[in-house]
């Protein structure tokens, strides 16, 4: 057994900076010319484009088409739901809606197929989060959510707990099935943590960790437990596949050694490769594919 990449991942943590593009300016408008002629219909006087009738603004409006609704809950694609609405499975308050091109509004009632939708868009966002930040609510300065400010318009939930002292990745969404999918006892993910410990693992307690340990009258299983390859015995990589990252320190706990750190380093077979200690990123279309099909 052999978690030796975790090193890899751990060389990922320094920040990068990239400088922001540079806004690009239009060309300043040129002074109006004044006009000396008293027929404003002088073929003499040039003409003045600050007369010329101005459209009236755009009035914002919440109603969107049916099928970007539908494509915004995460359901399918706006051409695939197109399908859906012709078929009849779509009620709009109550009432099937096979129109395409139908519009709504985010106070109207979308069921699809029996399903009642929500209109924000889903959105993930991947954190590599630094220490001293926690996912409590009681946390208000240093709280994880002031790490990824501007990554949504929509208020983003992390999946699962992580305390101030516990590093790595944290995965944020409003997607509430997702939310309920990975934070369940029956999720199946799996998840690897660097751990550091007081002092070297002795092997007769790595043998125990990977047989499995009872904690609180519960057997607690790891999927491997090794050494670090070319680190000290104080480096330990767990792979497990539960969403409690507390039962991570009370493994080791048990067994009488003080965790001095804990690094989640893949989840759910995300990793944080080119992803700095402190910055996030969207996930690709096919990484949220991957998480569904988990």
């Amino acid at each position: 057994m052999c978690l030796s990449f975790l090193c890899t991942f751990a060389k990922s943590d320094s920040k990068t900076m990239k400088k922001p593009n540079k806004p690009s300016f239009g060309k300043p408008k040129s002074a109006n010319e004044k006009s000396f002629g008293k027929n404003p219909k002088s073929k003499f006087i040039k003409k003045d484009d600050s007369f010329k009738k101005t459209p009236k603004p755009k009035t914002d409006s919440d109603e969107i088409r049916l099928n970007k609704y539908i494509a915004n809950s995460g359901i399918c694609s706006r051409r695939e739901a197109d399908v859906y609405i012709t078929s009849g499975n779509v009620k709009v308050n109550g009432e099937v809606i096979m129109e395409l091109g139908y519009k709504v509004k985010p106070t109207d009632k979308v069921n699809f197929d029996g399903t009642l939708l929500s209109p924000e868009k889903k959105e993930y966002v991947l954190l590599n989060k630094p220490k001293n930040f926690s996912t409590s609510a009681n946390a208000t300065q240093n709280n994880v959510a002031n790490l990824i400010n501007g990554a949504s318009k929509y208020k983003l939930i992390p999946i699962g707990r992580m305390d101030s002292t516990t590093t790595g990745l944290l995965l944020f969404t409003n997607d509430n099935d997702l939310i309920t999918k990975f934070t369940q006892e029956s999720q199946r993910s799996s998840k690897i943590y660097q751990v550091s410990l007081d002092k070297n693992l002795k092997f007769e307690d790595l043998e125990k960790i990977q047989k499995g340990l009872t904690i609180e009258e519960r057997k607690v299983f790891v999927e491997e437990v090794s050494y670090i390859e070319n680190q000290p015995k104080t480096e330990i990589g767990l792979k497990i596949r539960t969403s409690n990252v507390k039962i991570v320190r009370v493994i080791f706990e048990k067994l009488g050694y003080d965790v001095l750190k804990v690094d989640r380093v893949t989840f759910a077979g995300l990793t944080k490769k080119n992803l700095p200690r402190g910055i996030w990123r969207h996930l690709t279309q096919q990484e949220v594919i991957n998480l569904k099909n988990l």
